[in-house]
């Protein structure tokens, strides 16, 4: 839909492309970040922007949204509460609603209405484990994306601990997806609240039509208060499923997670309403709007001729409602606790004996096996590095040497940290104005290198510079200007490497490398780059490369046909030119050789991945695969395997040899950058400091934790945030954040 008269052509400093909708609160448009990543700005109405109520309830909105950091559901990209027209940016998620769905094309059925399920189960999992209750699931707010379903439009939501803004005898929902209490009790919302208002979406994505569908809103509310759901044509295996979800009562359903196991043992061929005789021309028949509505609690409708109203409280068989239903799920349940155990008996002991009792949340079949030791003292931690200005966007990252952590970045140049407890031994600032682009270089045994960059108005050139600290006491030993362009050559920020006990860095002309001693800083050799280019060092196991440009390709910002050289680590000798396809990005080592990952562009757009070049040094030879499609998101690679993690935490395990897909798992981690090896499990995490591990071989989750601090989930291209210390893992996140525990004891999730 395209942007009409008297729309605004940017907000908040995202140009506006397109019209995607408009409620009665506010219009969604669509726009795009500097970097070309589409987003949804929900932009509220005037006429509520000086509304007191209206503008606490939508910082409400925007505090719920930043809270749900799940697979399932959009993330906060920015927002903007106390504007004078408040508004927030959430990940564009592209695909027709539920409602549309169903509206075109019937109702679902088998794998289809399954996935849709569980997708939603865990999409309530994720909202409820950070103490918001959504208060308004219907097929509008559930999008159908190509990576599963996602829950949108937290406007009415709350934080379960927080007092609704609703006033006595109003209510604000969808009353064919509403709970009882929401009708009757407003206050007093619940999770399982949103667990009855799947279940009356479960029956209208099986059936076209919801379990209380009547002629008007009045009716259907009475209906969800006092009479039983229309289940006649809902597949027998869901219906058992959904049955308990539509108790009256609260304390009667299912939790999310208590839902997940049930859903999780459905049949794939689950059946459905196609061709069982129901009218397909009715589907999407249930209203599915907004509504304010006064309803007259515990007020029957008009009874119909010759029939006497049914008591207050009571069903059509005069049985006091939510009693008929209470507790069936719980065999049910314990059923399907009881066939996972004969499937999985060992795993699920193995967890319980190493989890000790208290350890974390979801763990999927188990918690990562591991032979490591935890460091000597070590208790579980959390922190913040104090570092420069709050508007400079780096995160710090943090790399292990022996028993020590080292941390850089966040306005920080360099950090020494204890692994044990968190405690730091020093800090190195930048003197004067804190600078912007700092990060770890690296550690040896005595010395820790960083590379920061100047200010942005710094009339400074070159740009940066590569600095040592004495790694036991924090002292600044030497620093070497640096004019190295590596994100430019090779897509990555690698402007010095430590190769040894020595540090390579670029020169201030960007002309040459230079290999000195990591400590002393002492020049061992100089090699310059071949006439006409521009290089990036790029280590590969025992070989030190260099990845090179030429200056024509760089000057357009179009780098398609790079070399490769080895370089000898001893000497600075070059070896000869070896001409790879390109645009292509170094990820790692497998079998001695270079893994690249080939990008896919349109234009000057990066879409992802669709092919893989491995250089193997000794022969000096190129040997490329395809991948099955493009796959997008951010790339890593570890143990010889290469993984992309998608926006909306889709993990997929690439073999780089053969391009063939391994192996991929749905994660509740969104944005996640990774992964990091160690522990027999592969970390990945988000800068809201969430974290899931998954098993090395077929990418079963193996725990999950919550999101720790606010944070932008939808960054792409991010470096691995986990660091492995034995068996315990450090994470970095947002807001200068660290955070440390045991991986067979993780963090409580939920």
């Amino acid at each position: 839909m395209s942007l009409r008269v008297g729309d605004p052509a940017e907000i908040g400093g995202y140009p506006l492309e397109a019209r995607l909708g408009s409620g009665g609160m506010g219009t969604v448009f669509l726009a795009r970040t500097s970097s070309g990543r589409p987003v949804a700005i929900k932009l509220i109405h005037q006429q509520f922007a000086a509304d007191d109520e209206f503008r606490i309830r939508f910082r409400q909105e925007v505090a719920a949204a930043r809270r749900v950091s799940g697979a399932f559901t959009a993330a906060v990209v920015d927002a903007a509460p106390e504007a004078e027209q408040p508004w927030m940016a959430t990940t564009y998620i592209e695909g027709q609603t539920l409602a549309q769905r169903i509206a075109a094309e019937g109702p679902l059925d088998g794998a289809e209405l399954r996935r849709l399920a569980i997708g939603l189960a865990e999409a309530l999992r994720d909202i409820h484990r950070v103490g918001v209750v959504h208060r308004d699931l219907k097929p509008s707010n559930v999008v159908l994306s190509p990576e599963g379903p996602r829950v949108i439009d937290f406007g009415i939501s709350r934080a379960a601990d927080q007092q609704t803004l609703t006033m006595t005898g109003r209510v604000i929902g969808t009353p064919p997806f509403m709970s009882p209490e929401q009708l009757q009790t407003p206050r007093g919302v619940g999770p399982r609240s949103d667990v009855f208002s799947l279940g009356t979406l479960l029956v209208y994505a099986a059936t076209g039509r919801g379990p209380f569908d009547a002629d008007s809103p009045y009716l259907t509310a009475y209906q969800v208060v006092h009479e039983e759901p229309s289940l006649g044509v809902v597949p027998e295996a869901l219906r058992a499923v959904v049955e308990p979800c539509l108790d009256k009562e609260p304390d009667g359903r299912p939790s999310a997670d208590e839902l997940l196991v049930l859903l999780r043992d459905l049949p794939d061929d689950l059946g459905g309403t196609r061709g069982t005789g129901v009218n397909e021309a009715g589907a999407g028949r249930t209203r599915d709007m907004v509504t304010q509505h006064h309803v007259a609690q515990d007020t029957p409708p008009p009874a119909a001729p010759g029939t006497a109203p049914a008591a207050p409280g009571t069903g059509s068989a005069g049985i006091p409602a939510g009693r008929r239903l209470r507790s069936r799920w719980r065999p049910v349940l314990a059923a399907a606790v009881a066939v996972a155990a004969i499937g999985g008996g060992v795993a699920a002991l193995q967890a319980e004996s190493a989890g000790g009792g208290s350890g974390g949340g979801d763990k999927g079949d188990g918690v990562a096996a591991s032979g490591a030791a935890l460091p000597d003292g070590f208790e579980p931690w959390r922190g913040t590095v104090p570092g420069g200005r709050e508007d400079i966007p780096d995160e710090l990252r943090c790399v292990t040497h022996g028993d020590a952590l080292f941390c850089g970045g966040g306005g920080v140049v360099a950090a020494r940290i204890k692994v044990e407890d968190g405690s730091r031994v020093w800090t190195a600032k930048s003197p004067g104005v804190p600078v912007q682009g700092m990060h770890l270089v690296g550690a040896t045994d005595d010395t820790v290198l960083g590379y920061r960059f100047a200010p942005e108005d710094a009339p400074q050139d070159p740009p940066g510079e590569v600095v040592a600290f004495d790694a036991d006491d924090g002292r600044e030993l030497w620093s070497v200007p640096s004019g190295a362009q590596s994100t430019a050559v090779t897509g990555r920020s690698r402007d010095a490497v430590v190769v040894g006990s020595a540090v390579v860095t670029v020169d201030a002309s960007n002309s040459r490398f230079e290999g000195r001693d990591a400590h002393s800083g002492e020049v061992a050799w100089k090699t310059s780059f071949p006439e006409g280019t521009r290089c990036a060092p790029v280590p590969a196991g025992q070989y030190f490369l260099a990845m090179c440009a030429t200056d024509a390709e760089l000057d357009a910002s179009e780098v398609r046909h790079p070399t490769l050289h080895t370089v000898d680590r001893t000497s600075g000798t070059w070896g000869s030119p070896v001409a790879v396809d390109g645009p292509a990005v170094p990820m790692g080592v497998r079998d001695g050789g270079l893994v690249l990952l080939q990008e896919h562009r349109e234009g000057a757009a990066l879409t992802g991945y669709d092919g893989t070049a491995r250089f193997d040094p000794a022969s000096g030879k190129v040997t490329y695969s395809r991948l099955a499609r493009t796959y997008a998101g951010t790339p890593g690679m570890a143990d010889g395997t290469v993984y992309v993690a998608g926006q909306a935490g889709l993990v997929t395990a690439l073999d780089p040899t053969t391009g063939r897909e391994k192996w991929k798992r749905q994660t509740g981690v969104e944005g996640a950058s990774g992964p990091v090896a160690g522990s027999g499990a592969l970390y990945f995490s988000s800068a809201t400091g969430r974290v899931v591990a998954l098993a090395p071989n077929d990418g079963r989750p193996l725990w999950t934790t919550n999101p720790q601090v606010d944070g932008l989930t939808g960054e792409q291209g991010a470096s691995p945030r986990v660091t492995v210390a034995g068996r315990a893992v450090v994470v970095a996140a947002a807001e200068n954040t660290l955070f440390a525990f045991d991986t067979q004891k993780p963090p409580k999730s939920g």
